[in-house]
């Protein structure tokens, strides 16, 4: 044999360790999205959506007047901000926060990606006819209900984070009722008002930052060892 006969080794393509890299993110970041039920929020936010399209085409309680529709609005954004924040919840717990580097990214993709997504149905929602408020007053409205949600999930845990709109709800409508001015009711507050749109945006960003470092709260870490 000689040195002629020898093959040189082909070199490794630089691009490979990028692309399977590539794949595997997006393979991960899908698996983690399924075990959120992501896909399935995807559809109720939609339906949502419709619902509120179908609320402004047909004028939904305009016999209770316009504080009965804007209960009726309410009601629809607060749904929404409720779905965002039970895919909070993961099926598998203690084990994936102890083993899942990237978990905190996917927290905050997949929660800014519903809420992004959720903004812009019922902004496409409103189609159907003229919402109170317009777009800028549900987009100030639905963030800070997120907001409230994902805290939810922090302290209560992902399953209980609807839970917190819920109860900011009945807080609102009895604001309605009662007049208040605090920015804290956002919804009370016109779509312009910058106290308002400070506290909703306020409340979203601490619940983001909260989810995305502490996770939902995992009710079996706070079980003792048997």
């Amino acid at each position: 044999m000689t040195a002629t006969e020898l093959r040189t080794p082909e070199p490794a393509s630089a691009s490979a360790p990028s692309a399977r890299l590539a794949v595997t993110s997006l393979r991960l970041s899908w698996l983690y999205l399924v075990s959120r039920r992501v896909p399935a929020a995807t559809g109720l936010i939609a339906a949502l959506g419709v619902v509120l399209w179908a609320a402004l085409h047909w004028h939904w309680s305009i016999v209770g007047g316009a504080a009965a529709r804007q209960v009726v609005f309410l009601v629809i954004e607060t749904g929404t901000a409720a779905v965002i924040a039970v895919t909070a919840h993961g099926p598998f717990g203690e084990p994936e926060r102890a083993t899942g580097r990237w978990l905190p990214y996917l927290r905050l993709g997949a929660a800014m990606l519903l809420a992004a997504a959720a903004v812009g149905t019922l902004a496409a929602g409103a189609a159907g006819g003229q919402l109170p408020g317009g777009t800028e007053a549900m987009a100030r409205n639905l963030t800070g209900m997120t907001g409230i949600g994902l805290l939810s999930a922090a302290v209560l845990g992902g399953a209980f984070g609807w839970a917190g709109p819920m109860a900011y709800l009945l807080v609102t409508e009895g604001a309605l009722a009662g007049r208040w001015t605090t920015p804290w009711i956002w919804p009370a507050r016109p779509p312009a008002d910058l106290g308002g749109a400070l506290c909703a945006y306020g409340v979203f960003a601490a619940g983001i930052v909260v989810l995305t470092l502490l996770g939902p709260r995992d009710a079996s870490r706070t079980q003792p060892a048997t």
